[in-house]
């Protein structure tokens, strides 16, 4: 399967028992990877993150791999970051692990950056590691070449391929049916601003990056006509707390810069992030003019930490709710109530 680049994403949602539809509509475009029309425009695809976490999730994270495995009707499968816990050492054989974890999918398997894995690697409990050392590694760990993670591969438009920005290499566009997935590093521990200057100075250089990668990727958006995008990102990025809470400083720039690219495109929009683990799908962006919510933009948190479960998404152009979200809860994964 050949994959391309271009997307837009969902405005209405309704709620039927497990599953959760959003309705997209738009054409398509663009100047990246892309599928073939095979289906006529249906494909799926899984959505994971935050996993896996302790022992626990060491446990059950196997199982949930494995009924993702077994859905031979899967595109491909997104993890919005954060692979192991907080507390927990961010060493070289713990991202070899979950480099082989992840390569043990049957389908290709494409990984957004969690603060886990680096932001948070200072910690004593984590190894008392340099974060931008941990995170230079994981780069040279995770994004060596332009494929995807997984068994079966497929190629992913990078950031690192612009001369101005050649270390993001896990900024990642691609296209499947006119519909546009987007992958930015954006992280939870306040996207590390305010911890050192050195950190600051990071966040700096990465939030600039992201910023001309979304505006980059909604303008090829707009020129291609695609039908829908979806954005991924690990953090949660507080849209409940006002800009001038400090809590919410990392992630201004992006939220204004996301509802600003929303509305100009008046198609849906999905942001997809884990990070506080909590499952909801649900509508927070109010637009600043108007004060009221923007009915084109949907919020989607993956299931993550002790809740080893995943959504899997349907695309179907034919009908008004181009994506449909299904919580697929593994039955191995039940806890005793």
């Amino acid at each position: 399967m050949r994959f391309h680049l271009l997307t837009k994403c969902v405005s209405g949602v309704s709620i039927a028992g497990m599953c959760v539809a959003a309705v997209l509509s738009m054409p398509v475009a663009s100047a990246a990877q892309r599928t073939s029309s095979e289906g006529g425009g249906h494909f799926s695809f899984a959505l994971i993150g935050d996993m896996p976490y302790g022992a626990e999730g060491d446990a059950k994270f196997p199982d949930t791999l494995a009924e993702i495995n077994a859905d031979r009707t899967l595109s491909f499968v997104v993890h919005d970051g954060d692979i192991k816990n907080g507390s927990s050492l961010c060493s070289d054989a713990m991202f070899e692990e979950r480099f082989d974890l992840f390569n043990s999918s049957a389908h290709p398997f494409i990984y957004v950056p969690g603060d886990n894995e680096w932001t948070d690697c200072h910690r004593a409990n984590n190894g008392g590691y340099d974060p931008l050392e941990r995170l230079a590694h994981l780069r040279r760990t995770f994004f060596p070449t332009d494929e995807s993670l997984g068994k079966r591969t497929m190629t992913l438009d990078r950031q690192s391929s612009d001369p101005l920005y050649p270390d993001y290499h896990e900024n990642v566009r691609w296209m499947v049916h006119d519909v546009l997935f987007v992958g930015l590093h954006v992280v939870g521990s306040n996207n590390n601003l305010g911890r050192n200057a050195a950190n600051d100075l990071e966040f700096a250089d990465r939030n600039a990056a992201n910023l001309a990668w979304l505006h980059e990727s909604f303008a090829i958006a707009e020129s291609e006509g695609v039908r829908a995008v979806m954005v991924v990102i690990q953090a949660n990025p507080n849209f409940d707390l006002p800009a001038s809470d400090p809590r919410r400083s990392g992630f201004n720039d992006f939220l204004a810069a996301l509802q600003s690219e929303t509305i100009a495109l008046g198609r849906p929009v999905v942001l997809v992030h884990g990070d506080s683990h909590y499952f909801r799908i649900d509508k927070p962006m109010i637009g600043a003019t108007s004060g009221r919510r923007v009915e084109n933009f949907t919020r989607v948190e993956t299931f993550g930490e002790l809740d080893n479960h995943w959504l899997r998404v349907e695309v179907s152009p034919g009908s008004p709710n181009v994506f449909l979200f299904d919580q697929r809860i593994v039955a191995e994964n039940l806890v005793q109530q």
